[in-house]
């Protein structure tokens, strides 16, 4: 008698498993698509729908070409990139390093301090005194606030912590004999087989620096020095003009073809979404392959 999990499904299961991942891929693709779309389409297109298009009736580039004819917005378009490229290898770069002293037994302290810094999971300052901390320290309209105020995440540290916890010890024994010190072993042993908790903790870094707003809010008064999600939370969430240009969420034209607002905003939106689609595909191939780097066999 076999299993129930070994069992083939049946045609009415396997009709329902069919139409439950077509809901699932419909949710996450209709939105994103209707999100392109719309950046793509023209005035008539966007007036017909009543908003978002699904269908469209005609398409142009008209939004993209009025963006990227602003310099301004080409600016923080690099500023997100630097600082997300930056403040990733910065954040994994500490996190690796504090959750490799955490998981040695014999580190000085570590329990102490794991202790305190889980304790700042659960309380902080708040944000003021962060503010004042960081005007103190010259972090006011420079870039470095957009990176450090945030660049250690202890969740993120205790998850890669765990992982390096759990390296076989016949690994770090056998470089140990072999001469290898703290700093070989973690760049030769541990991080080798443990490249799918580092994949995955970087992807969360750089999509948080990516998508991060709210520091350039409190730190970058001058514009010019602005990130494009701040673009993004000024001109279609605020219904605020775009900088650098005369947009507005009133309409716009770009040579005798009217722009709709709600185009140039999704324009930026899908800005905003091509390097994480991009990149995302390279780090997943890491998520199933780290799991199987450096199991001991017999």
């Amino acid at each position: 008698m076999t299993a129930a999990w070994e069992e083939p499904p049946t045609r009415a299961g396997q009709a329902g498993k069919n139409v439950i991942l077509f809901v699932t891929v419909a949710v996450v693709i209709v939105p994103l698509w209707m999100v392109v779309i719309t950046s793509l389409s023209t005035q008539g297109s966007v007036n017909d729908a009543g908003g978002l298009v699904l269908v469209p009736h005609g398409l142009t580039t008209a939004a993209y070409e009025q963006i990227f004819t602003n310099s301004l917005i080409i600016h923080s378009l690099a500023v997100s990139l630097a600082i997300t490229v930056i403040g990733t290898a910065v954040s994994l770069l500490v996190t690796t390093l504090a959750a490799y002293g955490l998981s040695r037994p014999g580190s000085y302290a570590h329990r102490p301090i794991l202790m305190l810094m889980i304790v700042t999971m659960f309380f902080s300052g708040g944000l003021i005194p962060t503010f004042l901390v960081v005007t103190a320290l010259g972090g006011f309209d420079n870039y470095w606030s957009m990176i450090l105020p945030g660049a250690v995440s202890v969740f993120n540290i205790l998850v890669m912590r765990g992982f390096f916890a759990g390296t076989a010890q016949e690994l770090t024994d056998a470089a140990a004999i072999d001469g290898a010190g703290e700093w070989r072993t973690l760049w030769s042993v541990v991080l080798p087989t443990s490249r799918a908790v580092t994949a995955v903790i970087a992807l969360f870094y750089a999509v948080g620096y990516w998508n991060t707003f709210f520091n350039a809010l409190l730190y970058l008064p001058d514009t010019g020095k602005w990130p494009l999600q701040m673009i993004i939370y000024t001109y279609t969430l605020q219904g605020g003009a775009m900088p650098g240009t005369g947009i507005t969420n009133t309409g716009q034209y770009y040579g005798n073809q009217q722009i709709t607002p709600l185009a140039i905003q999704m324009a930026v939106v899908t800005l905003t979404l091509i390097p994480i689609l991009l990149v995302y595909p390279f780090v997943q191939r890491h998520f199933a392959k780290g799991m199987l780097l450096g199991a001991i066999k017999g």
